[in-house]
C-alpha cells in the first residue's frame, strides 16, 4: 500500500507506541498521534512527550469532552439504549467520535491514511473502521494487528525495548481497561475466567455498595426534551451536569456491572463495567417518562431499542438506519420535560418522585376515592368485549 501520511489514534500505551514506531517504518512517512481527551484520567504532557519521542511528525490532544455528552450520550440516553437488557454502551458511543476527529485531523493534515490499535477479536476494529469509512471512504485504513506479526505480548515488549520504547509494568494490573467519561471497561487477564469475581481493588469511578455512606443521598434532576438540563436546582451544561452525576454515583457505589456479552464479531466475552452517572441518568429518565409518554407510544420506542442499542455496539453510529431511529426516539421526547426525584443509597438508585406539567397521570382518575369523572360501570362492557374471544374459544373447546 502506497501511503503518504498516516494519523494514527494513539492512546501512549505500549501497543499504540509500538504501532507508531511501526507505521513509520513499515510506510516510511510521516505519523500523526492522535489523542481523543473523552474525560479519561491521562498526563496529557507526558502522553505528547512520549508521542515526539517514539517518532510521531506530531501529537495532537483534542478535547472531545463537551461534544461527546451532548451529541453521543445524550441521544443514546434519549433511546434509553441498553445492549443485552444491562451494557450501556460506554465504549461502542466513544468510537464513532474518536473516528469523527480522527478523519477531521486527517484532512486538515493532508493524510491518506488512518490507522488505530484495536485487535482483530474484538469490537473496536469494526467500529473504528465502520467510521472511518462512513466519513472518509477515500481514506486508506491501516490495521497493524491484522497484518503484522507482533502478535504477544512478548514480541511487543521485545520490539519496544529494542528501539527505546518504555514499557509500562502490567503486574498490578492484569487486565485490560477503558476509560471515558461515561464509564471505565475491565476485561481479559484475569476477568477471562467468567466464574472468578473481580479484585475490589480494580475499580476506580466507584467505591464498594457497602462502603458507601450509611445514609441515602437524594437529588433532583430536571429534563427538557427528554436531556438533563438541571440538577437540585442548578442550570448546568451537559459536561457538568455529568461529571457531578458521576461524582454522586460514584459516591454512592452506583454502577458496577459484570457480564459476559456477546461481540459483534461472534465470540463472548466477559467485561466489567462502572458507569454511575449512566445509570443514574438512565433511572431518572425511564421514571419521567412512565408520566410523560403515551402508552402505545412507549410500547413502539421500547420496541425499538434493542435495534437501536445493537446498531450501536456493532459499530454503526454513522449509518442511515441509526439516524432514523434516532429520530423516531427523538420524536418521543418532545414530551419527556419535568423533574425526578431519586434516592441514592448503596449501590441502589430508586426513583422516589416524578413530576411535569405535562403528565399524563391524573389523580381525579387514578384515585380509589369517590370520583365524578370515571364511571366504573363502563368497565362491565370493557371486560365483556376483551373476552369475546376467549368466551367463544372455551365453548368451541367445551363442544369438542
Amino acid at each position: 500500500m502506497d501511503v503518504n501520511k498516516i494519523v494514527l489514534a494513539y492512546s501512549g500505551g505500549l501497543d499504540t507506541s509500538v504501532i507508531l514506531k511501526w507505521l513509520a517504518q513499515e510506510y516510511g512517512c510521516p505519523v500523526i498521534a492522535y489523542c481523543a481527551d473523552i474525560g479519561q484520567e491521562e498526563d496529557w504532557q507526558a502522553v505528547r512527550a512520549k508521542g515526539m519521542a517514539t517518532g510521531a511528525e506530531k501529537v495532537i490532544v483534542a478535547d472531545l469532552k463537551d461534544e461527546f455528552v451532548s451529541d453521543y450520550i445524550f441521544p443514546a440516553f434519549r433511546a434509553n439504549a441498553i445492549y443485552e437488557g444491562s451494557y450501556l454502551l460506554g465504549t461502542s458511543l466513544a468510537r464513532p467520535i474518536i473516528a469523527k476527529e480522527q478523519v477531521r485531523i486527517a484532512a486538515v493534515e493532508g493524510a491518506d491514511a488512518v490507522s488505530h490499535g484495536a485487535t482483530g477479536k474484538g469490537n473496536d476494529q469494526v467500529r473504528f473502521e465502520l467510521g472511518y469509512i462512513g466519513l472518509a471512504p477515500k481514506l486508506k485504513i491501516i490495521a497493524p494487528w491484522r497484518t503484522w506479526n507482533l502478535n504477544s505480548r512478548k514480541k511487543l515488549v521485545e520490539f519496544a525495548e529494542q528501539h527505546g520504547i518504555p514499557v509500562p509494568v502490567t503486574k498490578e494490573k492484569p487486565y485490560s481497561s477503558d476509560e471515558n467519561l461515561l464509564h471505565i471497561s475491565y476485561e481479559g487477564g484475569i476477568l477471562e475466567d467468567p466464574w472468578a469475581e473481580p479484585d475490589p481493588a480494580m475499580f476506580k469511578m466507584t467505591v464498594a455498595p457497602e462502603a458507601a455512606p450509611d445514609q441515602p443521598t437524594y437529588l433532583e434532576i430536571e429534563f427538557a426534551g427528554g436531556d438533563p438540563v438541571a440538577l437540585d436546582g442548578d442550570r448546568l451544561s451537559p459536561l457538568a451536569l455529568f461529571s457531578r452525576l458521576n461524582k454522586l454515583g460514584g459516591a454512592n457505589g452506583i454502577g458496577r456491572l459484570d457480564l459476559v456479552e456477546n461481540r459483534f464479531v461472534g465470540m463472548k466475552s466477559r467485561g466489567v463495567y462502572e458507569t454511575p452517572g449512566g445509570t443514574i441518568l438512565r433511572t431518572a429518565h425511564r421514571d419521567l417518562e412512565t408520566i410523560t409518554l403515551d402508552r402505545e407510544v412507549m410500547k413502539i420506542r421500547d420496541s425499538l431499542i434493542p435495534r437501536y442499542a445493537e446498531l450501536v455496539y456493532n459499530g454503526f453510529w454513522f449509518s442511515p438506519e441509526r439516524e432514523l431511529l434516532q429520530t423516531t426516539m427523538d420524536a418521543t421526547q418532545q414530551t419527556v420535560n419535568g423533574t425526578v426525584r431519586l434516592k441514592l443509597y448503596k449501590g441502589n438508585c430508586i426513583p422516589v418522585g416524578r413530576k411535569s406539567e405535562q403528565s399524563l397521570y391524573q389523580e381525579s382518575f387514578a384515585t380509589f376515592e369517590e370520583d365524578s369523572v370515571y364511571d366504573q360501570a363502563d368497565a362491565t362492557g370493557f371486560i365483556r368485549l376483551n373476552g369475546l374471544r376467549l368466551r367463544i374459544q372455551a365453548l368451541q373447546q367445551k363442544k369438542r
